[in-house]
């Protein structure tokens, strides 16, 4: 028995009215096939491409270790230059991943190969952010802590996305005062005895190759799977529900707070309490 999901409705291109009418309105996720083939990085955003122009940075790296006290709120668990990690992804299946990485602020030349798409959404400048990953490395399952709407574009290979929406959360086993569902639930593959509230959970997916874009809306969950080797590009425009402003308000001022502070005062005995309450939670 697998996940209760249905593939994410695709489009070639698409006008922004209609973009904005049937997908943002409705906060509904679409692939968009064919809206970067006229960007230069359509052609030349691929790893041997990005070894070149920014091989020399050193960038922070993620693995999939289960969250620990002693970790900072999205701390980097390791460091290599860019040509070195590139090397590894081209060399063999690898867990380090790059999250959240605003590597076009330390590589200015890149921010002429894309174009700011013209959409209907209100897009966030400052923000354009890359994120790099091995063969089958996997992002968990989770949500973003600014609620926002995002705009997914993958390069070089294929990434499997699979996303729930908010309204699904009871049945995703969410870890209080975070941001993640539990970290030892393998949704590829999931053990419904050990999770059975999944059971209900109903998810979408889809598969992306190199150009296509992916929207998900605000506070979607979503969960990564690197097929091969490859990078994606998120885009983002604030929510534009009060009520998700106001929740990534706390998130950013109070839930983040609160959580390191009690990571440093409890230690391990916080994380564990969050995960056995993400049980208990989910089970009522």
């Amino acid at each position: 028995m697998s996940l209760t999901l249905t593939e994410i409705e695709r489009v070639k291109t698409i006008s922004k009215e209609d973009f904005y009418n049937r997908y943002v309105k409705k906060q509904k996720p679409v692939v968009i096939e064919q809206l970067t083939t006229d960007w230069p990085a359509y052609q030349k955003w691929h790893l041997e491409y990005i070894k070149e122009v920014a091989g020399d940075k050193i960038v922070p790296l993620y693995d999939d270790r289960p969250v620990s006290h002693k970790d900072g709120f999205n701390e980097a668990h390791a460091q290599m230059k860019m040509s070195d990690y590139i090397d590894l992804l081209n060399a063999k299946p690898t867990n380090y991943r790059i999250f959240l990485y605003n590597l076009i602020k330390e590589v200015p030349v890149l921010k002429d190969d894309f174009k700011w798409p013209d959409i209907g959404l209100k897009l966030v400048k400052q923000l354009p952010m890359l994120f790099f990953g091995g063969e089958n490395s996997k992002v968990f399952m989770h949500y973003d802590i600014d609620y926002s709407n995002i705009l997914h574009f993958h390069f070089h290979g294929k990434k499997r996305c699979v996303l729930f929406a908010p309204n699904q959360t009871p049945y995703l086993y969410k870890v209080p005062h975070a941001l993640i569902a539990r970290e030892d639930i393998d949704f590829d593959n999931p053990d419904f005895d050990q999770w059975p509230a999944l059971k209900k959970a109903q998810g979408f997916v889809t598969d992306l190759k190199h150009g296509e874009m992916l929207y998900m809306p605000e506070g979607y969950w979503h969960y990564m799977k690197y097929v091969t080797p490859g990078f994606s590009m998120s885009l983002r425009a604030f929510p534009r529900s009060v009520t998700h402003l106001s929740k990534a308000a706390y998130n950013v001022f109070i839930m983040r707070n609160f959580d390191n502070l009690m990571r440093k005062w409890k230690g391990e005995k916080w994380i564990q309490y969050k995960n056995q309450k993400a049980i208990t939670n989910t089970n009522k």
